[in-house]
Parts: C-alpha cells; sequence; structure tokens
C-alpha cells in the first residue's frame, strides 16, 4: 500500500512538473510574439494559479492513479479533460480577483495543449521503453495467435499485452467468422481459417502458439487442433480471466490442450432450481469423498449452498487436503471430515446417529481391476459389506435420499468389482423394494463408464508414461471402453438424485466407445510427439478381469428415456430381499475368512451370466 501510494506521488509530481514546462514554453512564445507582454509578476501569478489549478484537477479526475506503461486511450481522456478543467479554474480565479492584466484564454488555451501533449509524449515515451525492457529482461517471448474474436479472445488479448510477466506476444487472431477476414482488432491482424492459407499466416507472424480462450472453445476444433498439432505448434487453453484483475494475480498459467478436453460434450445443463431444491441448507453425506468422484461431490454439492457436508473416507492425507481447499473456497459450509470405514457397523451408524443426514451419496468402493483380482475378499467387503452397512444405516435413519454409485463393470461382470457391483446393486433395490410405504425414502442407483483422469484411470497412466517418453502400453489393439469426464459423471448423479424414483436405476449416455489404442495415439500426440516414431505404443495383453468392450445394460435391461437427454432407466430384474440378503450374507461369510475360491464359486452360481476372465486358485489361503 505504501509503495502505491509513493508511485502515485511521483506521477503526480511528474505531472505537474510537466505541467510547469508547459506554461513556461507557452508564456515564452506569448512573450516573444506580443506587443505588449504582461509583467514579470503577472506572469508568475497566472503560472502559480495555473500550477494549483492543475493540482486540483488532477485529484479530481484521478489522473495519476493509473500506472504509466499500461497508459490506455480512457487515461489519455482523462489527463486532457483534468488539464481543460485547470486552464477553465485558472481564468476563473483571474477573474474573481478582477486582475487587470490576465491573461487571455487563447494563452490558457495554448497552454493546456502544450502541457497535453508533453504529458502524452511522456508516457508514450514511458510505454515504449517499459516494453524495450520487458522484452529484453523476460526473452524472447511465444509468438502467439487466439482462436475466435468473441469478448474472452478479446480480454485474454489484452490482459497478454498489458501483462508484465506474460511469455506470450499476440500476434493476431484467428476466426471462423467471414465477415471478420482481412481486418483488424486492437491494431493485430485477423485470420480467416476457412479460406485463407494458414501454412502463409502461421510463417508471415512467425507463430509458434495457437492459444483459446477457455475450454468450452475446444472442444468443436479437434480438426484444427490435430492439423496445429501435426504443424509442430503449441496448443494451450488459458484458465477463465473472471476475477483476475480483482484478485491481485499477476500471472496466468496456461495449460497444454487435454484429452479430456476433446471429449468432453457440450456442457451439461442442470435443472439447478431442482438441485438446489433438494441440496439446499440440507446435511449430505459423501462416502469415499476424497476419491475422484467423490471429492468432485463434494465441489459441486457446495454450489447449492447445504448446511452441511460430511466427508466420510479413510483417506487420511487426501480427506485432508479436501477439506482445506473447500473450507477456503466455501467458508460460510459446515466441513466434517469424518475418517472410517464403511465395512465398520459401529462407526456408520455413529455417523448417522449423530449427524442425522438429510442426503447419502455412496461412492466409497474398490474399483481397480486388476488389483482386485488379487485381492477379491476385500473388493467384496468393500463394495458389497459396505453398501449394506450404509443403505441400511440411510433406512433405519430415515434420510430423504439414498444413491448409490455403480458402474458399467457391473453388467456381465467379468471381474470381481463388477460381479460385487452387481450384488451391491441387486441388495440396494431389494431394499427400495421391500420398504413400506409409510417409509418416504427414495433409493436409486446410477451407472456409468470409466472416467477420464480419475485417480489411476488409463489416461493418468498414459500421461505419465509419455512423460517418461515412452513407451505407453495399452492391453489390446481393439479393446474399447465409454469414457466421461468426472465432472460430467458428477453433475449426472445430481440430475438424477433430484428426479429420481425409489428403486430407479439409471444409466447415463457414455456416447461411442472408444479404442483404448486411439486414444494413446491421441494423446502422444497432444504432447507434440508422433506415435510409433517418438514414442513406441505396445501391446501386452488383457490383463485379469478386463473386458473386450463394456456394456451400460444387462440383458433384459431395456433402456427407457427420462426427462434428461443424458440420463436412461432400465426395467431393472428385481429380486426378494430376503434371497439377496442371504447372498449377502453367504458371500461376505466367506470373504471374512478369505476362502477365495469358495467366494469365485459362489459368486459365479449368484450371478449366472458373472464369466470371471482370471483363474484365482494360486491366491487360495492368501
Amino acid at each position: 500500500m505504501k509503495r502505491s501510494l509513493n508511485n502515485r506521488a511521483i506521477v503526480l509530481v511528474l505531472d505537474l512538473c510537466l505541467c510547469a514546462l508547459g506554461f513556461i514554453l507557452a508564456d515564452w512564445i506569448q512573450y516573444t510574439t506580443s506587443i505588449l507582454p504582461l509583467p514579470t509578476a503577472s506572469r508568475l501569478i497566472i503560472g502559480l494559479v495555473f500550477l494549483v489549478s492543475c493540482l486540483l484537477s488532477f485529484g479530481l479526475f484521478k489522473s495519476y492513479r493509473g500506472l504509466i506503461r499500461h497508459s490506455n486511450i480512457r487515461e489519455v481522456w482523462r489527463i486532457f479533460g483534468s488539464l481543460l478543467v485547470a486552464g477553465v479554474l485558472t481564468l476563473a480565479s483571474m477573474h474573481l480577483v478582477e486582475m487587470s492584466k490576465g491573461p487571455s484564454t487563447f494563452f490558457i488555451l495554448n497552454t493546456v495543449l502544450f502541457c497535453f501533449f508533453l504529458i502524452l509524449a511522456f508516457r508514450l515515451m514511458i510505454v515504449y521503453l517499459y516494453n524495450r525492457l520487458k522484452s529484453t529482461t523476460y526473452g524472447k517471448r511465444k509468438r502467439t495467435i487466439i482462436f475466435g474474436i468473441g469478448p474472452h479472445s478479446l480480454a485474454l488479448a489484452n490482459w497478454i499485452n498489458r501483462s508484465s510477466h506474460s511469455i506470450h506476444s499476440v500476434q493476431g487472431f484467428i476466426t471462423r467468422e467471414k465477415d471478420a477476414r482481412k481486418t483488424r482488432i486492437q491494431d493485430l491482424p485477423v485470420f480467416y481459417l476457412n479460406g485463407d492459407n494458414l501454412d502463409w499466416f502461421l510463417s508471415k507472424y512467425e507463430v509458434t502458439t495457437i492459444l483459446f480462450p477457455s475450454y468450452q472453445s475446444v472442444r468443436n476444433e479437434q480438426a484444427f487442433i490435430a492439423t496445429c498439432v501435426d504443424m509442430g505448434l503449441t496448443v494451450l487453453v488459458s484458465p477463465p480471466l473472471e476475477g483476475i484483475e480483482t484478485s491481485g494475480i499477476t500471472r496466468l498459467q496456461m495449460k497444454p490442450i487435454q484429452l479430456e478436453d476433446l471429449l468432453e460434450r457440450e456442457e451439461i445443463k442442470l435443472d439447478m432450481e431442482r438441485i438446489a431444491y433438494q441440496s439446499e441448507n440440507k446435511t449430505i453425506l459423501i462416502t469415499g469423498a476424497a476419491g475422484s468422484i467423490g471429492s468432485e461431490m463434494v465441489r459441486q454439492l457446495a454450489h447449492f449452498n447445504p448446511k452441511t457436508l460430511l466427508l466420510f473416507d479413510m483417506a487420511e492425507t487426501p480427506l485432508h487436503n479436501l477439506q482445506l481447499e473447500m473450507e477456503k473456497s466455501f467458508p460460510t459450509i459446515h466441513i466434517v471430515p469424518l475418517i472410517g470405514d464403511v465395512r465398520s457397523e459401529t462407526r456408520v451408524e455413529g455417523i448417522f446417529r449423530i449427524f442425522k443426514p438429510d442426503i447419502v451419496y455412496h461412492a466409497a468402493a474398490y474399483k481397480h481391476v486388476p488389483m482386485m483380482e488379487e485381492n477379491p475378499c476385500e473388493a467384496i467387503l468393500v463394495n458389497v459389506l459396505g453398501t449394506r452397512r450404509v443403505c441400511d444405516a440411510a433406512l433405519r435413519h430415515g434420510v430423504e435420499t439414498f444413491v448409490f454409485i455403480s458402474t458399467d463393470k457391473a453388467v456381465k461382470p467379468a471381474s470381481v468389482v463388477g460381479a460385487s457391483k452387481r450384488l451391491a446393486e441387486w441388495y440396494v433395490q431389494s431394499v427400495a423394494a421391500k420398504m413400506n410405504k409409510q417409509q418416504d425414502v427414495r433409493i436409486l442407483i446410477t451407472r456409468f463408464g470409466n472416467v477420464l483422469g480419475s485417480n489411476g484411470s488409463v489416461i493418468t497412466r498414459f500421461r505419465k508414461q509419455i512423460e517418461d517418453g515412452g513407451p505407453v502400453t495399452v492391453a489390446h489393439p481393439d479393446i474399447q471402453r465409454y469414457f466421461m469426464t468426472i465432472p460430467e459423471a458428477t453433475r449426472l448423479v445430481l440430475e438424477a438424485a433430484s428426479f429420481g424414483e425409489n428403486g430407479g436405476v439409471y444409466v447415463f449416455e457414455m456416447g461411442q466407445p472408444i479404442r483404448i489404442a486411439e486414444l494413446a495415439r491421441k494423446m502422444i500426440e497432444l504432447a507434440g510427439y508422433t506415435p510409433d516414431k517418438d514414442i513406441a505404443i505396445t501391446y501386452c495383453g488383457m490383463q485379469p478381469g478386463e473386458k473386450m468392450v463394456e456394456q451400460q445394460t444387462s440383458d433384459g435391461e431395456e433402456p427407457l428415456s427420462t426427462e434428461h437427454d443424458y440420463i436412461k432407466t432400465t426395467h431393472f430384474v428385481r429380486h426378494q430381499y430376503e434371497e439377496v440378503a442371504t447372498m449377502v450374507d453367504q458371500v461376505v461369510a466367506l470373504s471374512e475368512t478369505v476362502q477365495i475360491e469358495a467366494v469365485i464359486t459362489l459368486l459365479k452360481q449368484l450371478i449366472p451370466d458373472f464369466k470371471p476372465s482370471s483363474t484365482h486358485k494360486r491366491l487360495v489361503n492368501v
């Protein structure tokens, strides 16, 4: 603050000195050309009055508050206006004291113009010297063109050009708007993408970087981005500019285009009013809160002003980090971190008894297929027994809504993860079916596929392999998966929870399945490398529990439309509670005593379409 005040005082003194010089020049011209020049004493008084008037008008217009190196046309007009006011004040003051030999209006106008041009020249010189010094100090800046000519693009260009820390130098704009062809914006050329020669433009301006103003602008330009990558250009996306000016941030961290940015569809529109009605001023429990899906659920829910968010997880450090993040971002929301295990009936019951949650999102689960093939009993205990503990407690304590987050691996399962989630789905559905009409509880299931960027996902593994120089390992050339970004998945969970019916199973529209090999190639290209040349792709064989293609619905489950385009519901094959409870008792008892072969055999008996792709005999008695 003190430094800022000192800088403003220096600018004010410099402007007054330039005004004094302008007055001297105007006075000298008046004195040498006038037949009857004013006496020296009168001229000194007029000069003093003019400087005092300048001081008052500069204070009125705040013309000294801007940074000289970032002067713009608005500040130029402010300076000119303050000088005109100073001239009027000078004439008025001389008239009030009835000075017989006062200044002429012509003389004062000359003085104002001299002062204005001196101050303007001084500021232009500072801007020029600053830009020269900046280019020397920060080295060679990356010659960049910005995609689009909308408000975000123009604001980004203005920010970069004004920033002393930016490593980019904006050379122009690129757009698909034909009307903008061969025009200039902010004195920078506009390149029409569909008609002009891209190679010529990039070569003329020595462009090395293409900068997108937002993630939304990226999604419809996959072909253009691929062309840029092929040409060896760096493709970046800017974070949001909102609040930058007032937040004190001096450096914008431009991010490389990620695969998630290209695969994410148009932003999912939520019924904000309905979700807010369900969540506002409620106590909400999220199990598995420190995980990829759980933590994003916490962030999304915080925007709907809940009374309390209960973050339940067994991972201490990630949960602590999430707590700090949420308390900083949402200081008015009561954040309660709860360390514990969903398998513990005592811990789960205690949480429900003490905090009395209104809504429960059950995301806690073991999900890594190959690892759980090595530890099948633990997968059963967390995914089946843990779900039973939380669901039963929710029913006993009369929550409003219980949402079980499942996976498409539960459909025709080929792994222990899939089989355990299938059995958990049956249990949750059977609990919903047996409730009597007096129990006003909604229990529903959401099911979706792989999420991009989750902990341990194929995207994370590929990214690390690319950073290490390769090779990138793919199970099989034809293996395919459905993908959805974490924000997409969590938004759809919230939407389904807002309108879902008791006992409903809601399947999310995942788009078309993607070949993992093609995914690897795209990621290598986006990193600026050539697949099979700079970084190799190797095929390592299918891992235990993996399927070539995942399915979203089982045989006999007919997907039906709902009021949301991306959410379908299915006719679930219903089981009686007593039947499923017996199944769960049996498989849990075997898992608790680590009878692996018996667990797998029982799962195959209980779930007819469970076709394990690996053998577990070597794990017996481990």
